[in-house]
């Protein structure tokens, strides 16, 4: 099965002081063989909050350079920068697919926010968002039950959004309980990141990372339901940031209850069509 990766960092991408050794191109590459991982994103950060060093989109390109069959480079800009459309103009026109990590301190719906997620829509730009809002520090938040989203991507409707973190992922459930980014036990349907998968057409979900794992494996028999209706708007991801990273999202991918046409979606399809690579599937 074919797998297109849609998070993945590459430098010393840390928070909260742990240290680690910054992930070459190359130890990503390496680690894309051993797992079958055909194609992978690179995700910039160009936020403070988002990571204690910064992962600039040159960088991406110059990967993209050293790989191009293998790594497809998005760009990022921190909202509060200055002329931040120009600068996305100009990303594209150097090789960059789409936005992302969005992953900044400021409401979902802020201004300056929703203005990148504009420009990115005239652009033919998926945007990919973290969002955080049960837990400190708050990332591209909102309130229980994402009303703020939702108005967000039902205004925007030329704009691809690629929903991601545990502020989207505790939202399957109907019930979610602030400061609980990673909660347990059975999801009450009737979630709003459920709820908007099923109704907005321009919004997707990123499987990377702790918090579509837990999403996936807290209750398994809400999960089979889930994945049946979504199937078309999930995407394969690892979040992958450092060279000894565990990634248990890579065999539970491959063992989805779903059919092999769902789960060849998930893996690739789906993303390949966003990023407009639908003639390597």
């Amino acid at each position: 099965m074919k797998l297109l990766d849609i998070h993945t960092h590459l430098g010393e991408v840390i928070s909260g002081g742990r240290a680690r050794r910054p992930l070459t191109p190359h130890q990503l590459v390496d680690r894309m063989n051993r797992l079958g991982i055909e194609k992978a994103v690179l995700l910039p950060l160009d936020s403070p909050e988002a990571s204690d060093r910064y992962f600039p989109t040159e960088s991406a390109l110059e990967a993209s350079d050293l790989y191009p069959e293998r790594l497809i480079p998005f760009c990022c800009v921190d909202p509060r920068r200055l002329r931040v459309g120009r600068r996305i103009e100009r990303y594209r026109e150097m090789g960059c697919v789409g936005f992302g990590e969005h992953k900044v301190g400021l409401p979902i719906d802020d201004p300056r926010s929703v203005e990148i997620y504009r420009v990115c829509g005239e652009l033919g730009m998926p945007v990919l968002i973290h969002m955080d809002h049960l837990i400190i520090p708050r990332l591209n938040y909102d309130e229980p039950g994402l009303p703020n989203l939702r108005r967000v991507v039902e205004s925007l409707p030329d704009t691809i959004f690629i929903m991601h973190g545990p502020g989207w992922w505790a939202e399957i459930s109907a019930e979610v309980e602030m400061g609980v980014a990673y909660p347990k036990g059975p999801v009450k349907p009737g979630g709003a990141a459920d709820k908007i998968l099923e109704e907005c057409p321009n919004v997707y979900a990123d499987l990377s990372a702790g918090s579509a794992y837990n999403a996936l494996t807290r209750d398994p028999e809400f999960t089979k339901d889930f994945l049946e209706r979504n199937w078309r708007k999930l995407l394969f991801g690892t979040d992958y940031l450092h060279a000894d990273q565990e990634l248990p999202i890579v065999d539970l991918i491959r063992e989805l209850p779903i059919s092999e046409e769902k789960k060849e979606a998930i893996a690739y399809g789906n993303a390949a069509k966003l990023l407009g690579l639908e003639g390597d599937r």
